[in-house]
């Protein structure tokens, strides 16, 4: 099964936190992470992205929530 998402078509292996443009793919219109089965990622991947996430978030690049 190939994958098909954008980290493997870009060729991303590392996921950085201040990469806001690509982060805002993950988040739905609410500001939640997407979970694997909408987003197509690997578990690797999933969690390089949450992380990523989370960092953005407390470094103000990312709202917590959207309204």
């Amino acid at each position: 099964m190939a994958q098909n998402n954008i980290l493997t078509q870009n060729d991303i292996r590392v996921v950085d936190y201040k990469d806001v443009d690509l982060l805002k793919n993950f988040l739905n219109p609410h500001g939640r992470v997407l979970d694997r089965r909408k987003s197509g990622l690997t578990a690797k991947q999933q969690r390089a992205i949450e992380e990523a996430v989370k960092r953005a978030r407390f470094m103000g690049l990312l709202p917590y929530i959207q309204k």
